[in-house]
Formats: structure tokens, sequence, C-alpha cells
């Protein structure tokens, strides 16, 4: 069966996030995807919420027509790293092989987002040579500027490995932007990591200039807001 879903995207529960997790679902629904990964940085809080508001649950399969995928986009020393499939702690810091190995260990597919946007977080070449990723974020929506998604795409031809595609929203109207077609034997998580790792088809949009200004403005005022001086606590 062919399969919509949207590998990349954030809730309010990552720092620069501001999508209600209901939000993203109608948003799915309205956009005629299979489903998304929920993939917050350092922390699978929105897919704890998803699960507790009858959205996800345990066994992996769609409800009521809709898969999310849980995930993570993890702050590895060397940069950000998805993580789908699983749940982990906040591993924030942890060294990109050292990630890789413990998504492969709880049954998740490890895939570097973005790697050649030089004003952002990306794995660099040189590291992602030495990494066992399971595929390679070729086209991401927000992407600074477009030839970092077509360097992607070279890097991952060259090396044969799957390609996706996402929005990486931040807010729920970018999500669907680009996603990622697979060709899965099931409905599920399983079917979709498995579909993955096959290769899928790719839906290349980039945001429209208000989706990409609204993600750099979340940037900006996170900034700030980490740059004000906290209260002194009262003894």
């Amino acid at each position: 069966m062919q399969l919509f879903i949207d590998l990349h995207c954030h809730s309010r529960f990552s720092a620069d996030g501001v999508a209600e997790p209901e939000a993203l679902v109608r948003e799915a629904r309205t956009k005629g995807l299979h489903g998304f990964a929920i993939t917050d940085h350092n922390t699978c809080a929105c897919v704890d919420y998803f699960l507790q508001h009858g959205f996800m649950n345990k066994e992996g399969t769609a409800i009521d027509g809709l898969l999310i995928i849980p995930g993570q986009e993890i702050t590895t020393a060397e940069g950000h790293l998805l993580a789908l499939g699983i749940t982990l702690p906040d591993l924030k810091g942890i060294p990109a092989s050292e990630a890789v190995t413990l998504i492969h260990q709880a049954g998740g597919i490890a895939i570097p987002p973005h790697p050649y946007d030089f004003f952002r977080a990306g794995i660099r070449e040189p590291v992602l040579e030495t990494l066992d990723i399971d595929a390679l974020e070729v086209f991401n929506a927000a992407t600074t500027l477009k030839r970092y998604n077509r360097h992607a795409f070279a890097y991952a031809e060259s090396r044969g490995l799957p390609m996706t595609a996402a929005s990486d929203a931040h807010d729920h109207e970018a999500l669907g932007t680009a996603y990622s077609i697979l060709e899965a034997d099931t409905f599920s998580v399983k079917g979709v990591l498995d579909a993955i790792r096959k290769g899928p088809a790719l839906r290349q949009r980039y945001l429209t200039p208000k989706n990409a200004f609204k993600k750099t403005w979340n940037n900006v005022f996170r900034l700030r807001r980490r740059r004000q001086p906290q209260p002194e606590k009262v003894a």
C-alpha cells in the first residue's frame, strides 16, 4: 500500500515548536497524509501526550486512518539525528555513533536531517562517512538554501542510501509541505520503517515565505527567551 508520511515535524514540546498536538492531527487529515513522525528536539513528551489522549497506541497501528510514528530529533555532539519508530530519553550531547547504536538496539532507524545546511546543526560529511545510518533526509522543506538539499541528494546517491523528504514543520500549517511516499506492506510503524529501508519516493515542496518567516521568528523568540535573566530565588 502507498502511504504519504511526513517523517520530520515538531510540536510545542520542542523548544522551538509551537504546534499543538491536536492541530498536527487535524492538519495531517486535512492534507491527506496517512501519518507523520513526531520528532521533537531531545524529548518524546509529545509521544506520551498522543498515547495518553488516544491518538497513538503501543501496538504501532493507525487510529482512525492516521498513523503517528514515535521519534525524536537528538542533538548529538556532531549534529542532529532523527530516531524513528522508538522512544528514547534525552540524549543531548551524546556522540552520534553512540546514538546510532542505541537507536538500532531499540529497534528504530537513524536518519540524519539537513546534513549540508551550514546554518543548522546537521551532521557533516566526515562524520556521516563513519555512521551506520539507515537513510538520509535529502529534502528538507525548511532548508536555508536549496543547494543544501541537492548536496544531500548527491551524497545519498553516491553511498546508495535510501532517501527521505520531510517538512521539518514547527507549526501545524507547515506539516505535509514535503513528505515521503512509501510502499508499505502494513499500515503500521513497522511497515513504515521497513518501507523507509527500501527507499521512498519524494514529495518535494518548500515552505511558503509565510511559514519560513514563522519558523525563523520562533527560533529568534526562543533564543531571546533563553537569554533573559532568570528571577532570583527567594530564600
